[in-house]
């Protein structure tokens, strides 16, 4: 037996007025400061008003959310008891929302989350996202990324019950993003539905719109990164990262996942720039030792209508145009160009190994690989040097 989950999604121009046709009588929204001070918690409280809907914001996410700050949501909301709790903003704040709607409903910690368990969620409150960003996808799948500030780790929670009950691509929300961040969540998008398109938990029902997505990536990324104002760029970006968001939710990412995380943990690299930093070279490792991988890269490189020839070279052109649009979007293409000093780089190699030996993710690909391929990999990513193992 399978699922495949998706959340009720309203999308186009003027979507938020969805909004103000809910039934509920208490709204509690979860975003940043940045939201708010932008007037995008605004316009979401304005249609709400029009339901009748009492809001209350929180508004104290911050990037990689701490467990902290879910326990922060989770007291404010159990005191003001609401029937939707709102995540508004990127992956942090719907993330945190997920989060802290298991806690108020729950009483249990953040890290206390079990995918086996059954919270009954929906007995006390529905779960809306409305993306800001274009990239994580947090508002289509169930998955959940907090921080461990204490251990210098990320951790990835979240269950069937954790996926939006509804979610708002209003292109208006999205608008306001500076080129940095549109380069950074239009990367994380393409990683999501690549991996997810190549991963063993694939099926029939995630082929499709990550397909899907790779392609309005390729077709739209440089265009909203160079034009914010880009209106039709923007809209396409929204649905990339929304279809990416369903792609691997149900199926699940891998190496670029796996390996990114554990450069964000330790050095607080931005989510999206980290995974798409290290896809490329995840690439060529499972292209180097899994003709399954071959034969997917090569049927992404062909619907993208990108190279020619057999299904190698197909595959190596694809990893040539993910290097050159990451590039094209001020994305680093190697560790050492992010900064990060390679004696402090190479003093982290332990954990590094530890952290992604230790993911789901790094299981879930066509070629698993043993710490030994891992560590050259890390060496190859910090130098930019392509994979050839």
């Amino acid at each position: 037996m399978q699922f495949f989950g998706v959340p009720f999604t309203v999308f186009g121009d003027e979507s938020l007025q969805y909004l103000n046709t809910i039934l509920g009588k208490r709204a509690f929204i979860v975003t940043d400061k940045n939201i708010t001070k932008l007037g995008l918690a605004d316009l979401v409280i304005t249609e709400l008003k029009k339901a009748n809907i009492e809001c209350k914001i929180f508004d104290g996410v911050e990037p990689d959310p701490s467990i902290e700050t879910v326990v922060k949501a989770a007291g404010i909301a159990k005191d003001f008891k609401p029937d939707w709790v709102i995540g508004l903003g990127g992956g942090s704040s719907m993330d945190t929302a997920k989060s802290a709607l298991v806690c108020y409903v729950a009483g249990i910690g953040p890290l206390d989350m079990s995918p086996s368990e059954f919270y009954n969620l929906r007995s006390k409150a529905k779960l809306m996202c409305i993306p800001t960003t274009s990239g994580t996808g947090s508002e289509a799948t169930w998955a959940i990324v907090l921080t461990d500030v204490a251990g210098q780790r990320k951790v990835s929670l979240g269950s069937y019950e954790t996926m939006p009950d509804v979610a708002i691509l209003d292109p208006l929300m999205v608008m306001s993003m500076p080129p940095q961040i549109t380069g950074d969540t239009g990367i994380d998008a393409l990683c999501h539905a690549i991996e997810g398109y190549t991963a063993t938990w694939r099926t029939k029902f995630t082929d499709g719109p990550g397909l899907a997505a790779i392609r309005l990536v390729f077709q739209n990324l440089k265009k909203a990164y160079d034009n914010g104002k880009d209106e039709d760029a923007r809209k396409e970006m929204m649905y990339a990262a929304h279809q990416a968001g369903s792609c691997f939710s149900n199926g699940m990412p891998g190496l670029g996942h796996s390996t990114g995380h554990a450069l964000g943990g330790i050095f607080h690299t931005p989510h999206g720039r980290a995974v798409g930093l290290f896809l490329p070279y995840t690439m060529e490792y499972l292209i180097n030792g899994s003709e399954e991988a071959v034969g997917l890269f090569a049927e992404i490189a062909r619907f993208c209508k990108i190279g020619a020839g057999d299904d190698k070279k197909c595959a190596l052109a694809l990893v040539d145009a993910v290097r050159k649009l990451a590039k094209s979007v001020g994305q680093p293409l190697s560790v050492k160009e992010t900064g990060i000093k390679r004696e402090d780089y190479m003093k982290s190699m332990p954990d590094l190994l530890d952290r992604s030996v230790n993911e789901m993710m790094t299981s879930t690909v066509t070629r698993v690989p043993e710490s030994e391929d891992l560590e050259k990999m890390f060496t190859y990513a910090y130098d930019g040097k392509s994979v050839d193992f």
